[in-house]
């Protein structure tokens, strides 16, 4: 699909190659409600076939997470339930009018926190819309259309915050036979993105605190991402030097995405608690979803992908720069970041920083990072990795 033509606040960001540590619709809620929720001639939810997703084991899961975590993996928030679903053979189609037609699933996740989704195959005709939303309509997405039609052929949602929720698709009669959906995969989230409960240290800089005044263009780059719909790490829009604002995204190497998964990227913008020291209350609905791979080296730890589509003006996201000459950083380190996948955080080093070595000999080493030995103010936790320096 051909990016939408659009202009960004050009920004900076001195940001070396070398330095990931750390390790057109409005909301459904807005202009466009789902049937499900709006339409009361519809059949009732309880005649709206259900899929029941098994109930994670929290005890057995927060053990794996201590394995991943001493193991270096990326921190991960939801339980992958590999799944089957068409249109064709599962779910409820009625007809809404002498021209539409609608087909609804239910899915629930007993004790979920969130839920999202996995479309190996995804293809919407003209015309077309399909919701996600909670069904007691307290949390939903905005409307996916033939907008989000992308050559790798796939769609992962961003969480819907609830434990039940419904599938829904509205198409012209005319329309029926040009549906491709199947639903591959059905993500059971037990913690982050929606959390009440803080999980990173209480010693962290929301970005909207005093301390993050300075930095407002550099906080604008970075985004909290997930793959396949159960890792999260951090990342943030990278410049190149054609200057054609290319959407370009940079994270970790060890966050995992290679080739086979970068359609799975979902990327969260302008997640950030509403005030300083505040109540975890970031909203997840500047989202965009898909990639294709670019490049990355596991040396330097970094990856590189081409996101679907530009980030929408609206949100005013920014691009980092970058130099790849040597340079002297003696002035400290700025680090942006969403530790433990909480809300967008900002952590300060005044000290030199140290070139050294991805997991490996002492400094310097081979330089391809730089060394914060210990933050002035603020911190990075499993989550982090990915972010910019």
């Amino acid at each position: 699909m051909s990016r939408r033509a659009m202009s960004y606040r050009r920004r900076g960001l001195a940001a070396a190659m070398c330095v990931l540590l750390a390790g057109g619709l409005a909301s459904a809620g807005g202009l466009i409600q789902p049937n499900g929720l709006s339409n009361k001639d519809v059949r009732p939810l309880r005649e709206v076939p259900t899929i029941q997703v098994p109930q994670v084991d929290l005890a057995a899961v927060s053990r794996e997470d201590d394995a991943r975590a001493l193991a270096g993996e990326p921190v991960r928030f939801a339980i992958p339930n590999d799944v089957r679903i068409i249109p064709e053979n599962d779910g409820t189609w009625e007809r809404l009018d002498n021209d539409r037609w609608m087909w609804r699933l239910r899915i629930h996740a007993e004790g979920a926190q969130s839920i999202n989704l996995g479309f190996g195959r995804y293809h919407m005709p003209e015309g077309g819309m399909m919701f996600v939303y909670a069904t007691d309509g307290t949390s939903s997405l905005r409307p996916f259309t033939p907008m989000d039609n992308e050559a790798h052929g796939e769609l992962w949602t961003p969480v819907v915050v609830s434990d039940d929720i419904i599938v829904e698709v509205v198409l012209y009669e005319k329309q029926l036979d040009n549906l491709a959906l199947e639903l591959t995969s059905i993500n059971y989230g037990y913690r982050g993105f929606g959390d009440l409960v803080e999980r990173s240290g209480s010693c962290n800089n929301d970005v909207v605190c005093p301390e993050g005044d300075d930095w407002q263009d550099e906080i604008s780059t970075v985004g909290a991402i997930s793959t396949g719909g159960s890792i999260f790490c951090t990342g943030f829009m990278v410049n190149n030097t054609a200057n054609d604002l290319t959407p370009y995204f940079m994270t970790a190497n060890h966050c995992g995405i290679n080739t086979g998964n970068a359609a799975s990227l979902v990327v969260y913008w302008n997640f950030e608690t509403s005030t300083c020291g505040g109540t975890p209350d970031g909203v997840l609905t500047d989202f965009q979803t898909g990639s294709f791979f670019r490049a990355s080296y596991a040396t330097s730890d970094f990856t590189l992908v081409e996101l679907d589509d530009d980030p929408d003006p609206d949100w005013e996201i920014g691009f980092a720069g970058w130099d790849r000459r040597d340079m002297s950083f003696s002035d400290g380190a700025v680090g942006i970041h969403h530790p433990q996948g909480d809300e967008k955080r900002i952590s300060f080093e005044g000290d030199p920083v140290v070139p050294d070595t991805y997991l490996g000999e002492a400094p310097p080493g081979n330089s391809t990072h730089l060394w914060v030995s210990s933050w002035d103010d603020g911190t990075t936790e499993p989550g982090s990795s990915g972010s910019p320096l």
